[in-house]
């Protein structure tokens, strides 16, 4: 039987679980089309890795991008280019809590931060973190933490 192995370059819950007696294990390709060392084929992410592409990709998805179901997505990426006041930042909050809690039903969201020391408008930086916890692993938090820019 496989032990649980650790991912010791992350601060937060990721970690590979391999362990046979777990009921609930995520997987799912991995995106960037990296090789499997060993296999040679698609290499697969699992469990808060899996789970946090899929967050990557709900928040970076805009209305319409996805065939069959124009409802999902932020459209943060459009709000870049909008002159940021507390109410643009109220707005795009809302829009990924929503996205989130009504498309991702493997989380519970905690928070929707965006940090003003790391924001660079002039660029066309926004800077979102996303604290969650695995529905299956509470006692764990999770965070997603991205650098959005055009």
């Amino acid at each position: 039987m496989a032990a649980t192995q650790y991912n010791k370059g992350f601060s937060d819950a990721q970690s590979v679980n391999n362990s046979k007696r777990d009921n609930f294990t995520y997987k799912d390709l991995n995106l960037f089309f990296s090789p499997n060392p060993v296999t040679k084929d698609v290499s697969k992410v699992t469990d808060v890795q899996a789970i946090k592409r899929s967050v990557r990709n709900l928040v970076l998805l805009n209305p319409g991008e996805k065939p069959f179901h124009p409802e999902i997505g932020t459209g943060i990426r459009a709000a870049l280019f909008q002159p940021f006041s507390p109410i643009m930042i109220s707005a795009l909050r809302t829009r990924i809590e929503e996205s989130i809690t009504r498309y991702e039903p493997r989380v519970i969201l905690q928070s929707v931060d965006f940090g003003e020391e790391e924001q660079n408008l002039d660029n066309n930086t926004l800077a979102c973190r996303i604290n969650f916890f695995n529905r299956d692993n509470i006692g764990k938090c999770s965070c997603y933490k991205r650098f959005i820019s055009c």
